[in-house]
């Protein structure tokens, strides 16, 4: 009997930069270019140590995030790919990300390198088209050298490239952030990625924010919409809050995340939801590093969670895609009634934040910007039906069930 294998995502962690940008949160790391090679090494022994643990899935999505993956350099990166493809069960179609800055992702020989050894897919972190925005968040590239690697990467033949963007940067107006998203589009990628900044505690942007002249809550919230409409009209379909594409273009390795589906990370400060476990590792190098040599525990958490209970999960991270919410499969999953959401829902409806459509609820652009509001609303109505279904047990009422 033919066995059928489950689809996988491989998450590898570079936690290396040139230099740390004044917003991010990530854990990756600057001056520590001498423990490149050990920490290959580890990845490598990690890779093969967890590849018969593998043995029943289909990896179809691979994604070298960071940290700069391009800072690492093509050799090591292919050598990391090597033990993928050769220890793993892959899918002939599997899409294989590769973050880049555009300062380390300019020469179309390394890139035409990437591409051969299995990589299909370039993620760009531009941020902005403004020199002067992109020195004020530390980034270290021009936007010379978006349009530079953007260009390699053409003449590389990468065929599948986003563009990452952030809006509501220090004394950002929006005309600006408007000739940013016009930059980013005419540079023709296949998906974009736009994320409203977040200043994070801990980091230098957070420390000097009062004089940063940051945009408001408003001003963003403006940001996000034009960017919506424009991308809408540029042929790109939202398809996640902050990510769009073009027909078939979405990132399939992110899809994982917001549909509940298995990945396994790799690397310092990774995360995972494999075999049925959540779980995480430390984000700490050498510990990382010394884990894998030494089989020394690396987890900073983890957690069993029964596929019956992750209801709330489903509810948070469904809500964050325009495909929304299917109350078939919500019952079907969890054995509970989707109706209980239907009067919050309603709500928002008549708000204007959500729409069903074809059976499925999902929020609208306006919807989005109130996402979080709206997460809390749905699970207090689960949260609501758990404690009467509780109650009805309670009192040996067993009607309460699935209509």
């Amino acid at each position: 009997m033919k066995t059928t294998l489950r689809p996988l995502g491989l998450y590898i962690h570079i936690p290396f930069c040139k230099q740390k940008c004044a917003y991010c949160d990530f854990y990756s790391l600057s001056g520590q270019d001498h423990r490149m090679d050990d920490y290959v090494d580890a990845l490598c022994a990690h890779l093969l140590e967890v590849a018969p643990f593998a043995s029943g899935h289909l990896v179809d999505t691979v994604y070298f995030g960071g940290g700069t993956p391009s800072y690492f350099g093509e050799k090591r990166l292919v050598k990391i790919l090597k033990v993928v493809l050769k220890s793993y069960h892959m899918s002939k179609g599997a899409e294989i990300t590769l973050e880049a800055n555009p300062d380390s992702a300019g020469d179309w020989k390394a890139l035409r390198a990437l591409r051969r050894a299995g990589f299909n897919r370039l993620s760009l972190g531009m941020q902005s088209a403004c020199d002067r925005e992109l020195k004020e968040i530390g980034r270290v590239h021009t936007m010379a050298q978006v349009t530079a690697a953007v260009e390699a990467a053409r003449k590389a033949k990468f065929e599948n490239l986003s563009l990452d963007l952030i809006y509501g940067l220090p004394h950002q107006t929006p005309a600006q952030w408007q000739l940013n998203l016009a930059a980013a589009v005419a540079a023709s990628p296949e998906h974009l990625s736009c994320y409203g900044l977040k200043v994070e505690e801990g980091t230098p942007l957070f420390a000097r924010q009062a004089e940063s002249a940051l945009p408001g809550d408003e001003a963003q919230a403006d940001m996000y919409l034009y960017t919506v409409e424009f991308l809408r009209q540029n042929g790109y379909a939202q398809y996640e809050i902050s990510n769009f594409a073009r027909p078939g273009r979405e990132s399939r390795h992110n899809l994982k995340y917001w549909t509940l589906a298995e990945y396994a990370g790799f690397g310092p400060g990774a995360h995972s939801d494999f075999g049925g476990v959540r779980y995480a590792y430390e984000r700490d190098l050498e510990g990382y590093i010394r884990g894998v040599r030494e089989h020394a525990p690396m987890l900073s958490e983890s957690e069993q969670i029964p596929p019956v209970d992750r209801d709330t999960e489903w509810v948070m991270l469904g809500l964050r895609t325009a495909r929304g919410l299917d109350p078939k499969d919500f019952e079907e999953r969890f054995r509970r009634r989707f109706q209980c959401f239907l009067p919050f829902l309603t709500e928002c409806l008549h708000a204007g934040y959500a729409v069903c459509e074809e059976e499925r609820w999902h929020l609208t652009p306006n919807g989005f910007l109130v996402s979080n509001q709206i997460i809390g609303g749905m699970l207090d109505a689960l949260a609501e039906e758990k404690r009467r279904r509780a109650e009805a047990t309670a009192r040996g009422d067993f009607r309460v069930q699935l209509d």
